[in-house]
């Protein structure tokens, strides 16, 4: 009897084991799959959609990708549909490359001298940004990227956009910003 009872609790633990063991199988198999996608969109090789659908950490890494190849609307629908996902710092990460996004084309529209649309973008960028650092206080890229469009702003409300030629206008916005940021710590 003792034997017989011995003998099912040995194959019960071996059971356990086995089962454990596919599941850890089955999980180091996802991870790497995922992050092969990830690899794949980081190096600026797009993925089919079903791909990305499944976990956020692809979907931002999709998102960084469009940003790369200037498809910024897909990237912001992309970045929209993850806002509220996951733990605090994936999500200051979603709003620090949301802010991202919004900056970028606010440099842009600057350069062309659209500063009507600039302005809007900026204000959109800052608030992504405190957002993040609302998630993640110590995030230094958002403080950075932060204090980049809180100095971008001011100077673009100061243009007069009656009064001046373009060329001029370009040439003093960004030569008036008095200690631009050069770097990061």
């Amino acid at each position: 009897m003792l034997r017989a009872i011995r003998h099912g609790l040995v194959w019960a633990s071996l059971s356990v084991v086995g089962a454990i063991s596919l599941y850890c199988l089955y999980t180091w198999h996802g991870l790497n799959v995922e992050n092969a996608t990830i690899q794949q969109l980081l190096s600026g090789q797009d993925v089919a959609v079903e791909q990305v659908v499944a976990k956020p950490q692809i979907r931002l890494a999709r998102a960084c990708y469009l940003k790369q190849k200037k498809r910024y609307d897909e990237a912001l629908a992309t970045l929209s549909a993850i806002m509220a996902v996951g733990d605090s710092a994936l999500q200051a990460k979603v709003r620090y490359n949301l802010g991202n996004i919004y900056l970028e084309q606010a440099v842009v529209s600057v350069e062309n001298n659209d500063t009507s649309r600039a302005m809007p973008l900026v204000m959109l960028a800052k608030q992504a940004y405190r957002q993040a650092l609302a998630l993640d206080s110590q995030f230094w890229d958002a403080k950075y990227n932060l204090e980049v469009a809180m100095r971008l702003l001011p100077e673009m409300e100061r243009l007069d956009l009656e009064n001046e030629d373009p060329k001029q206008q370009k040439a003093e916005l960004w030569t008036t910003v008095p200690g631009f940021p050069r770097g990061l710590p």
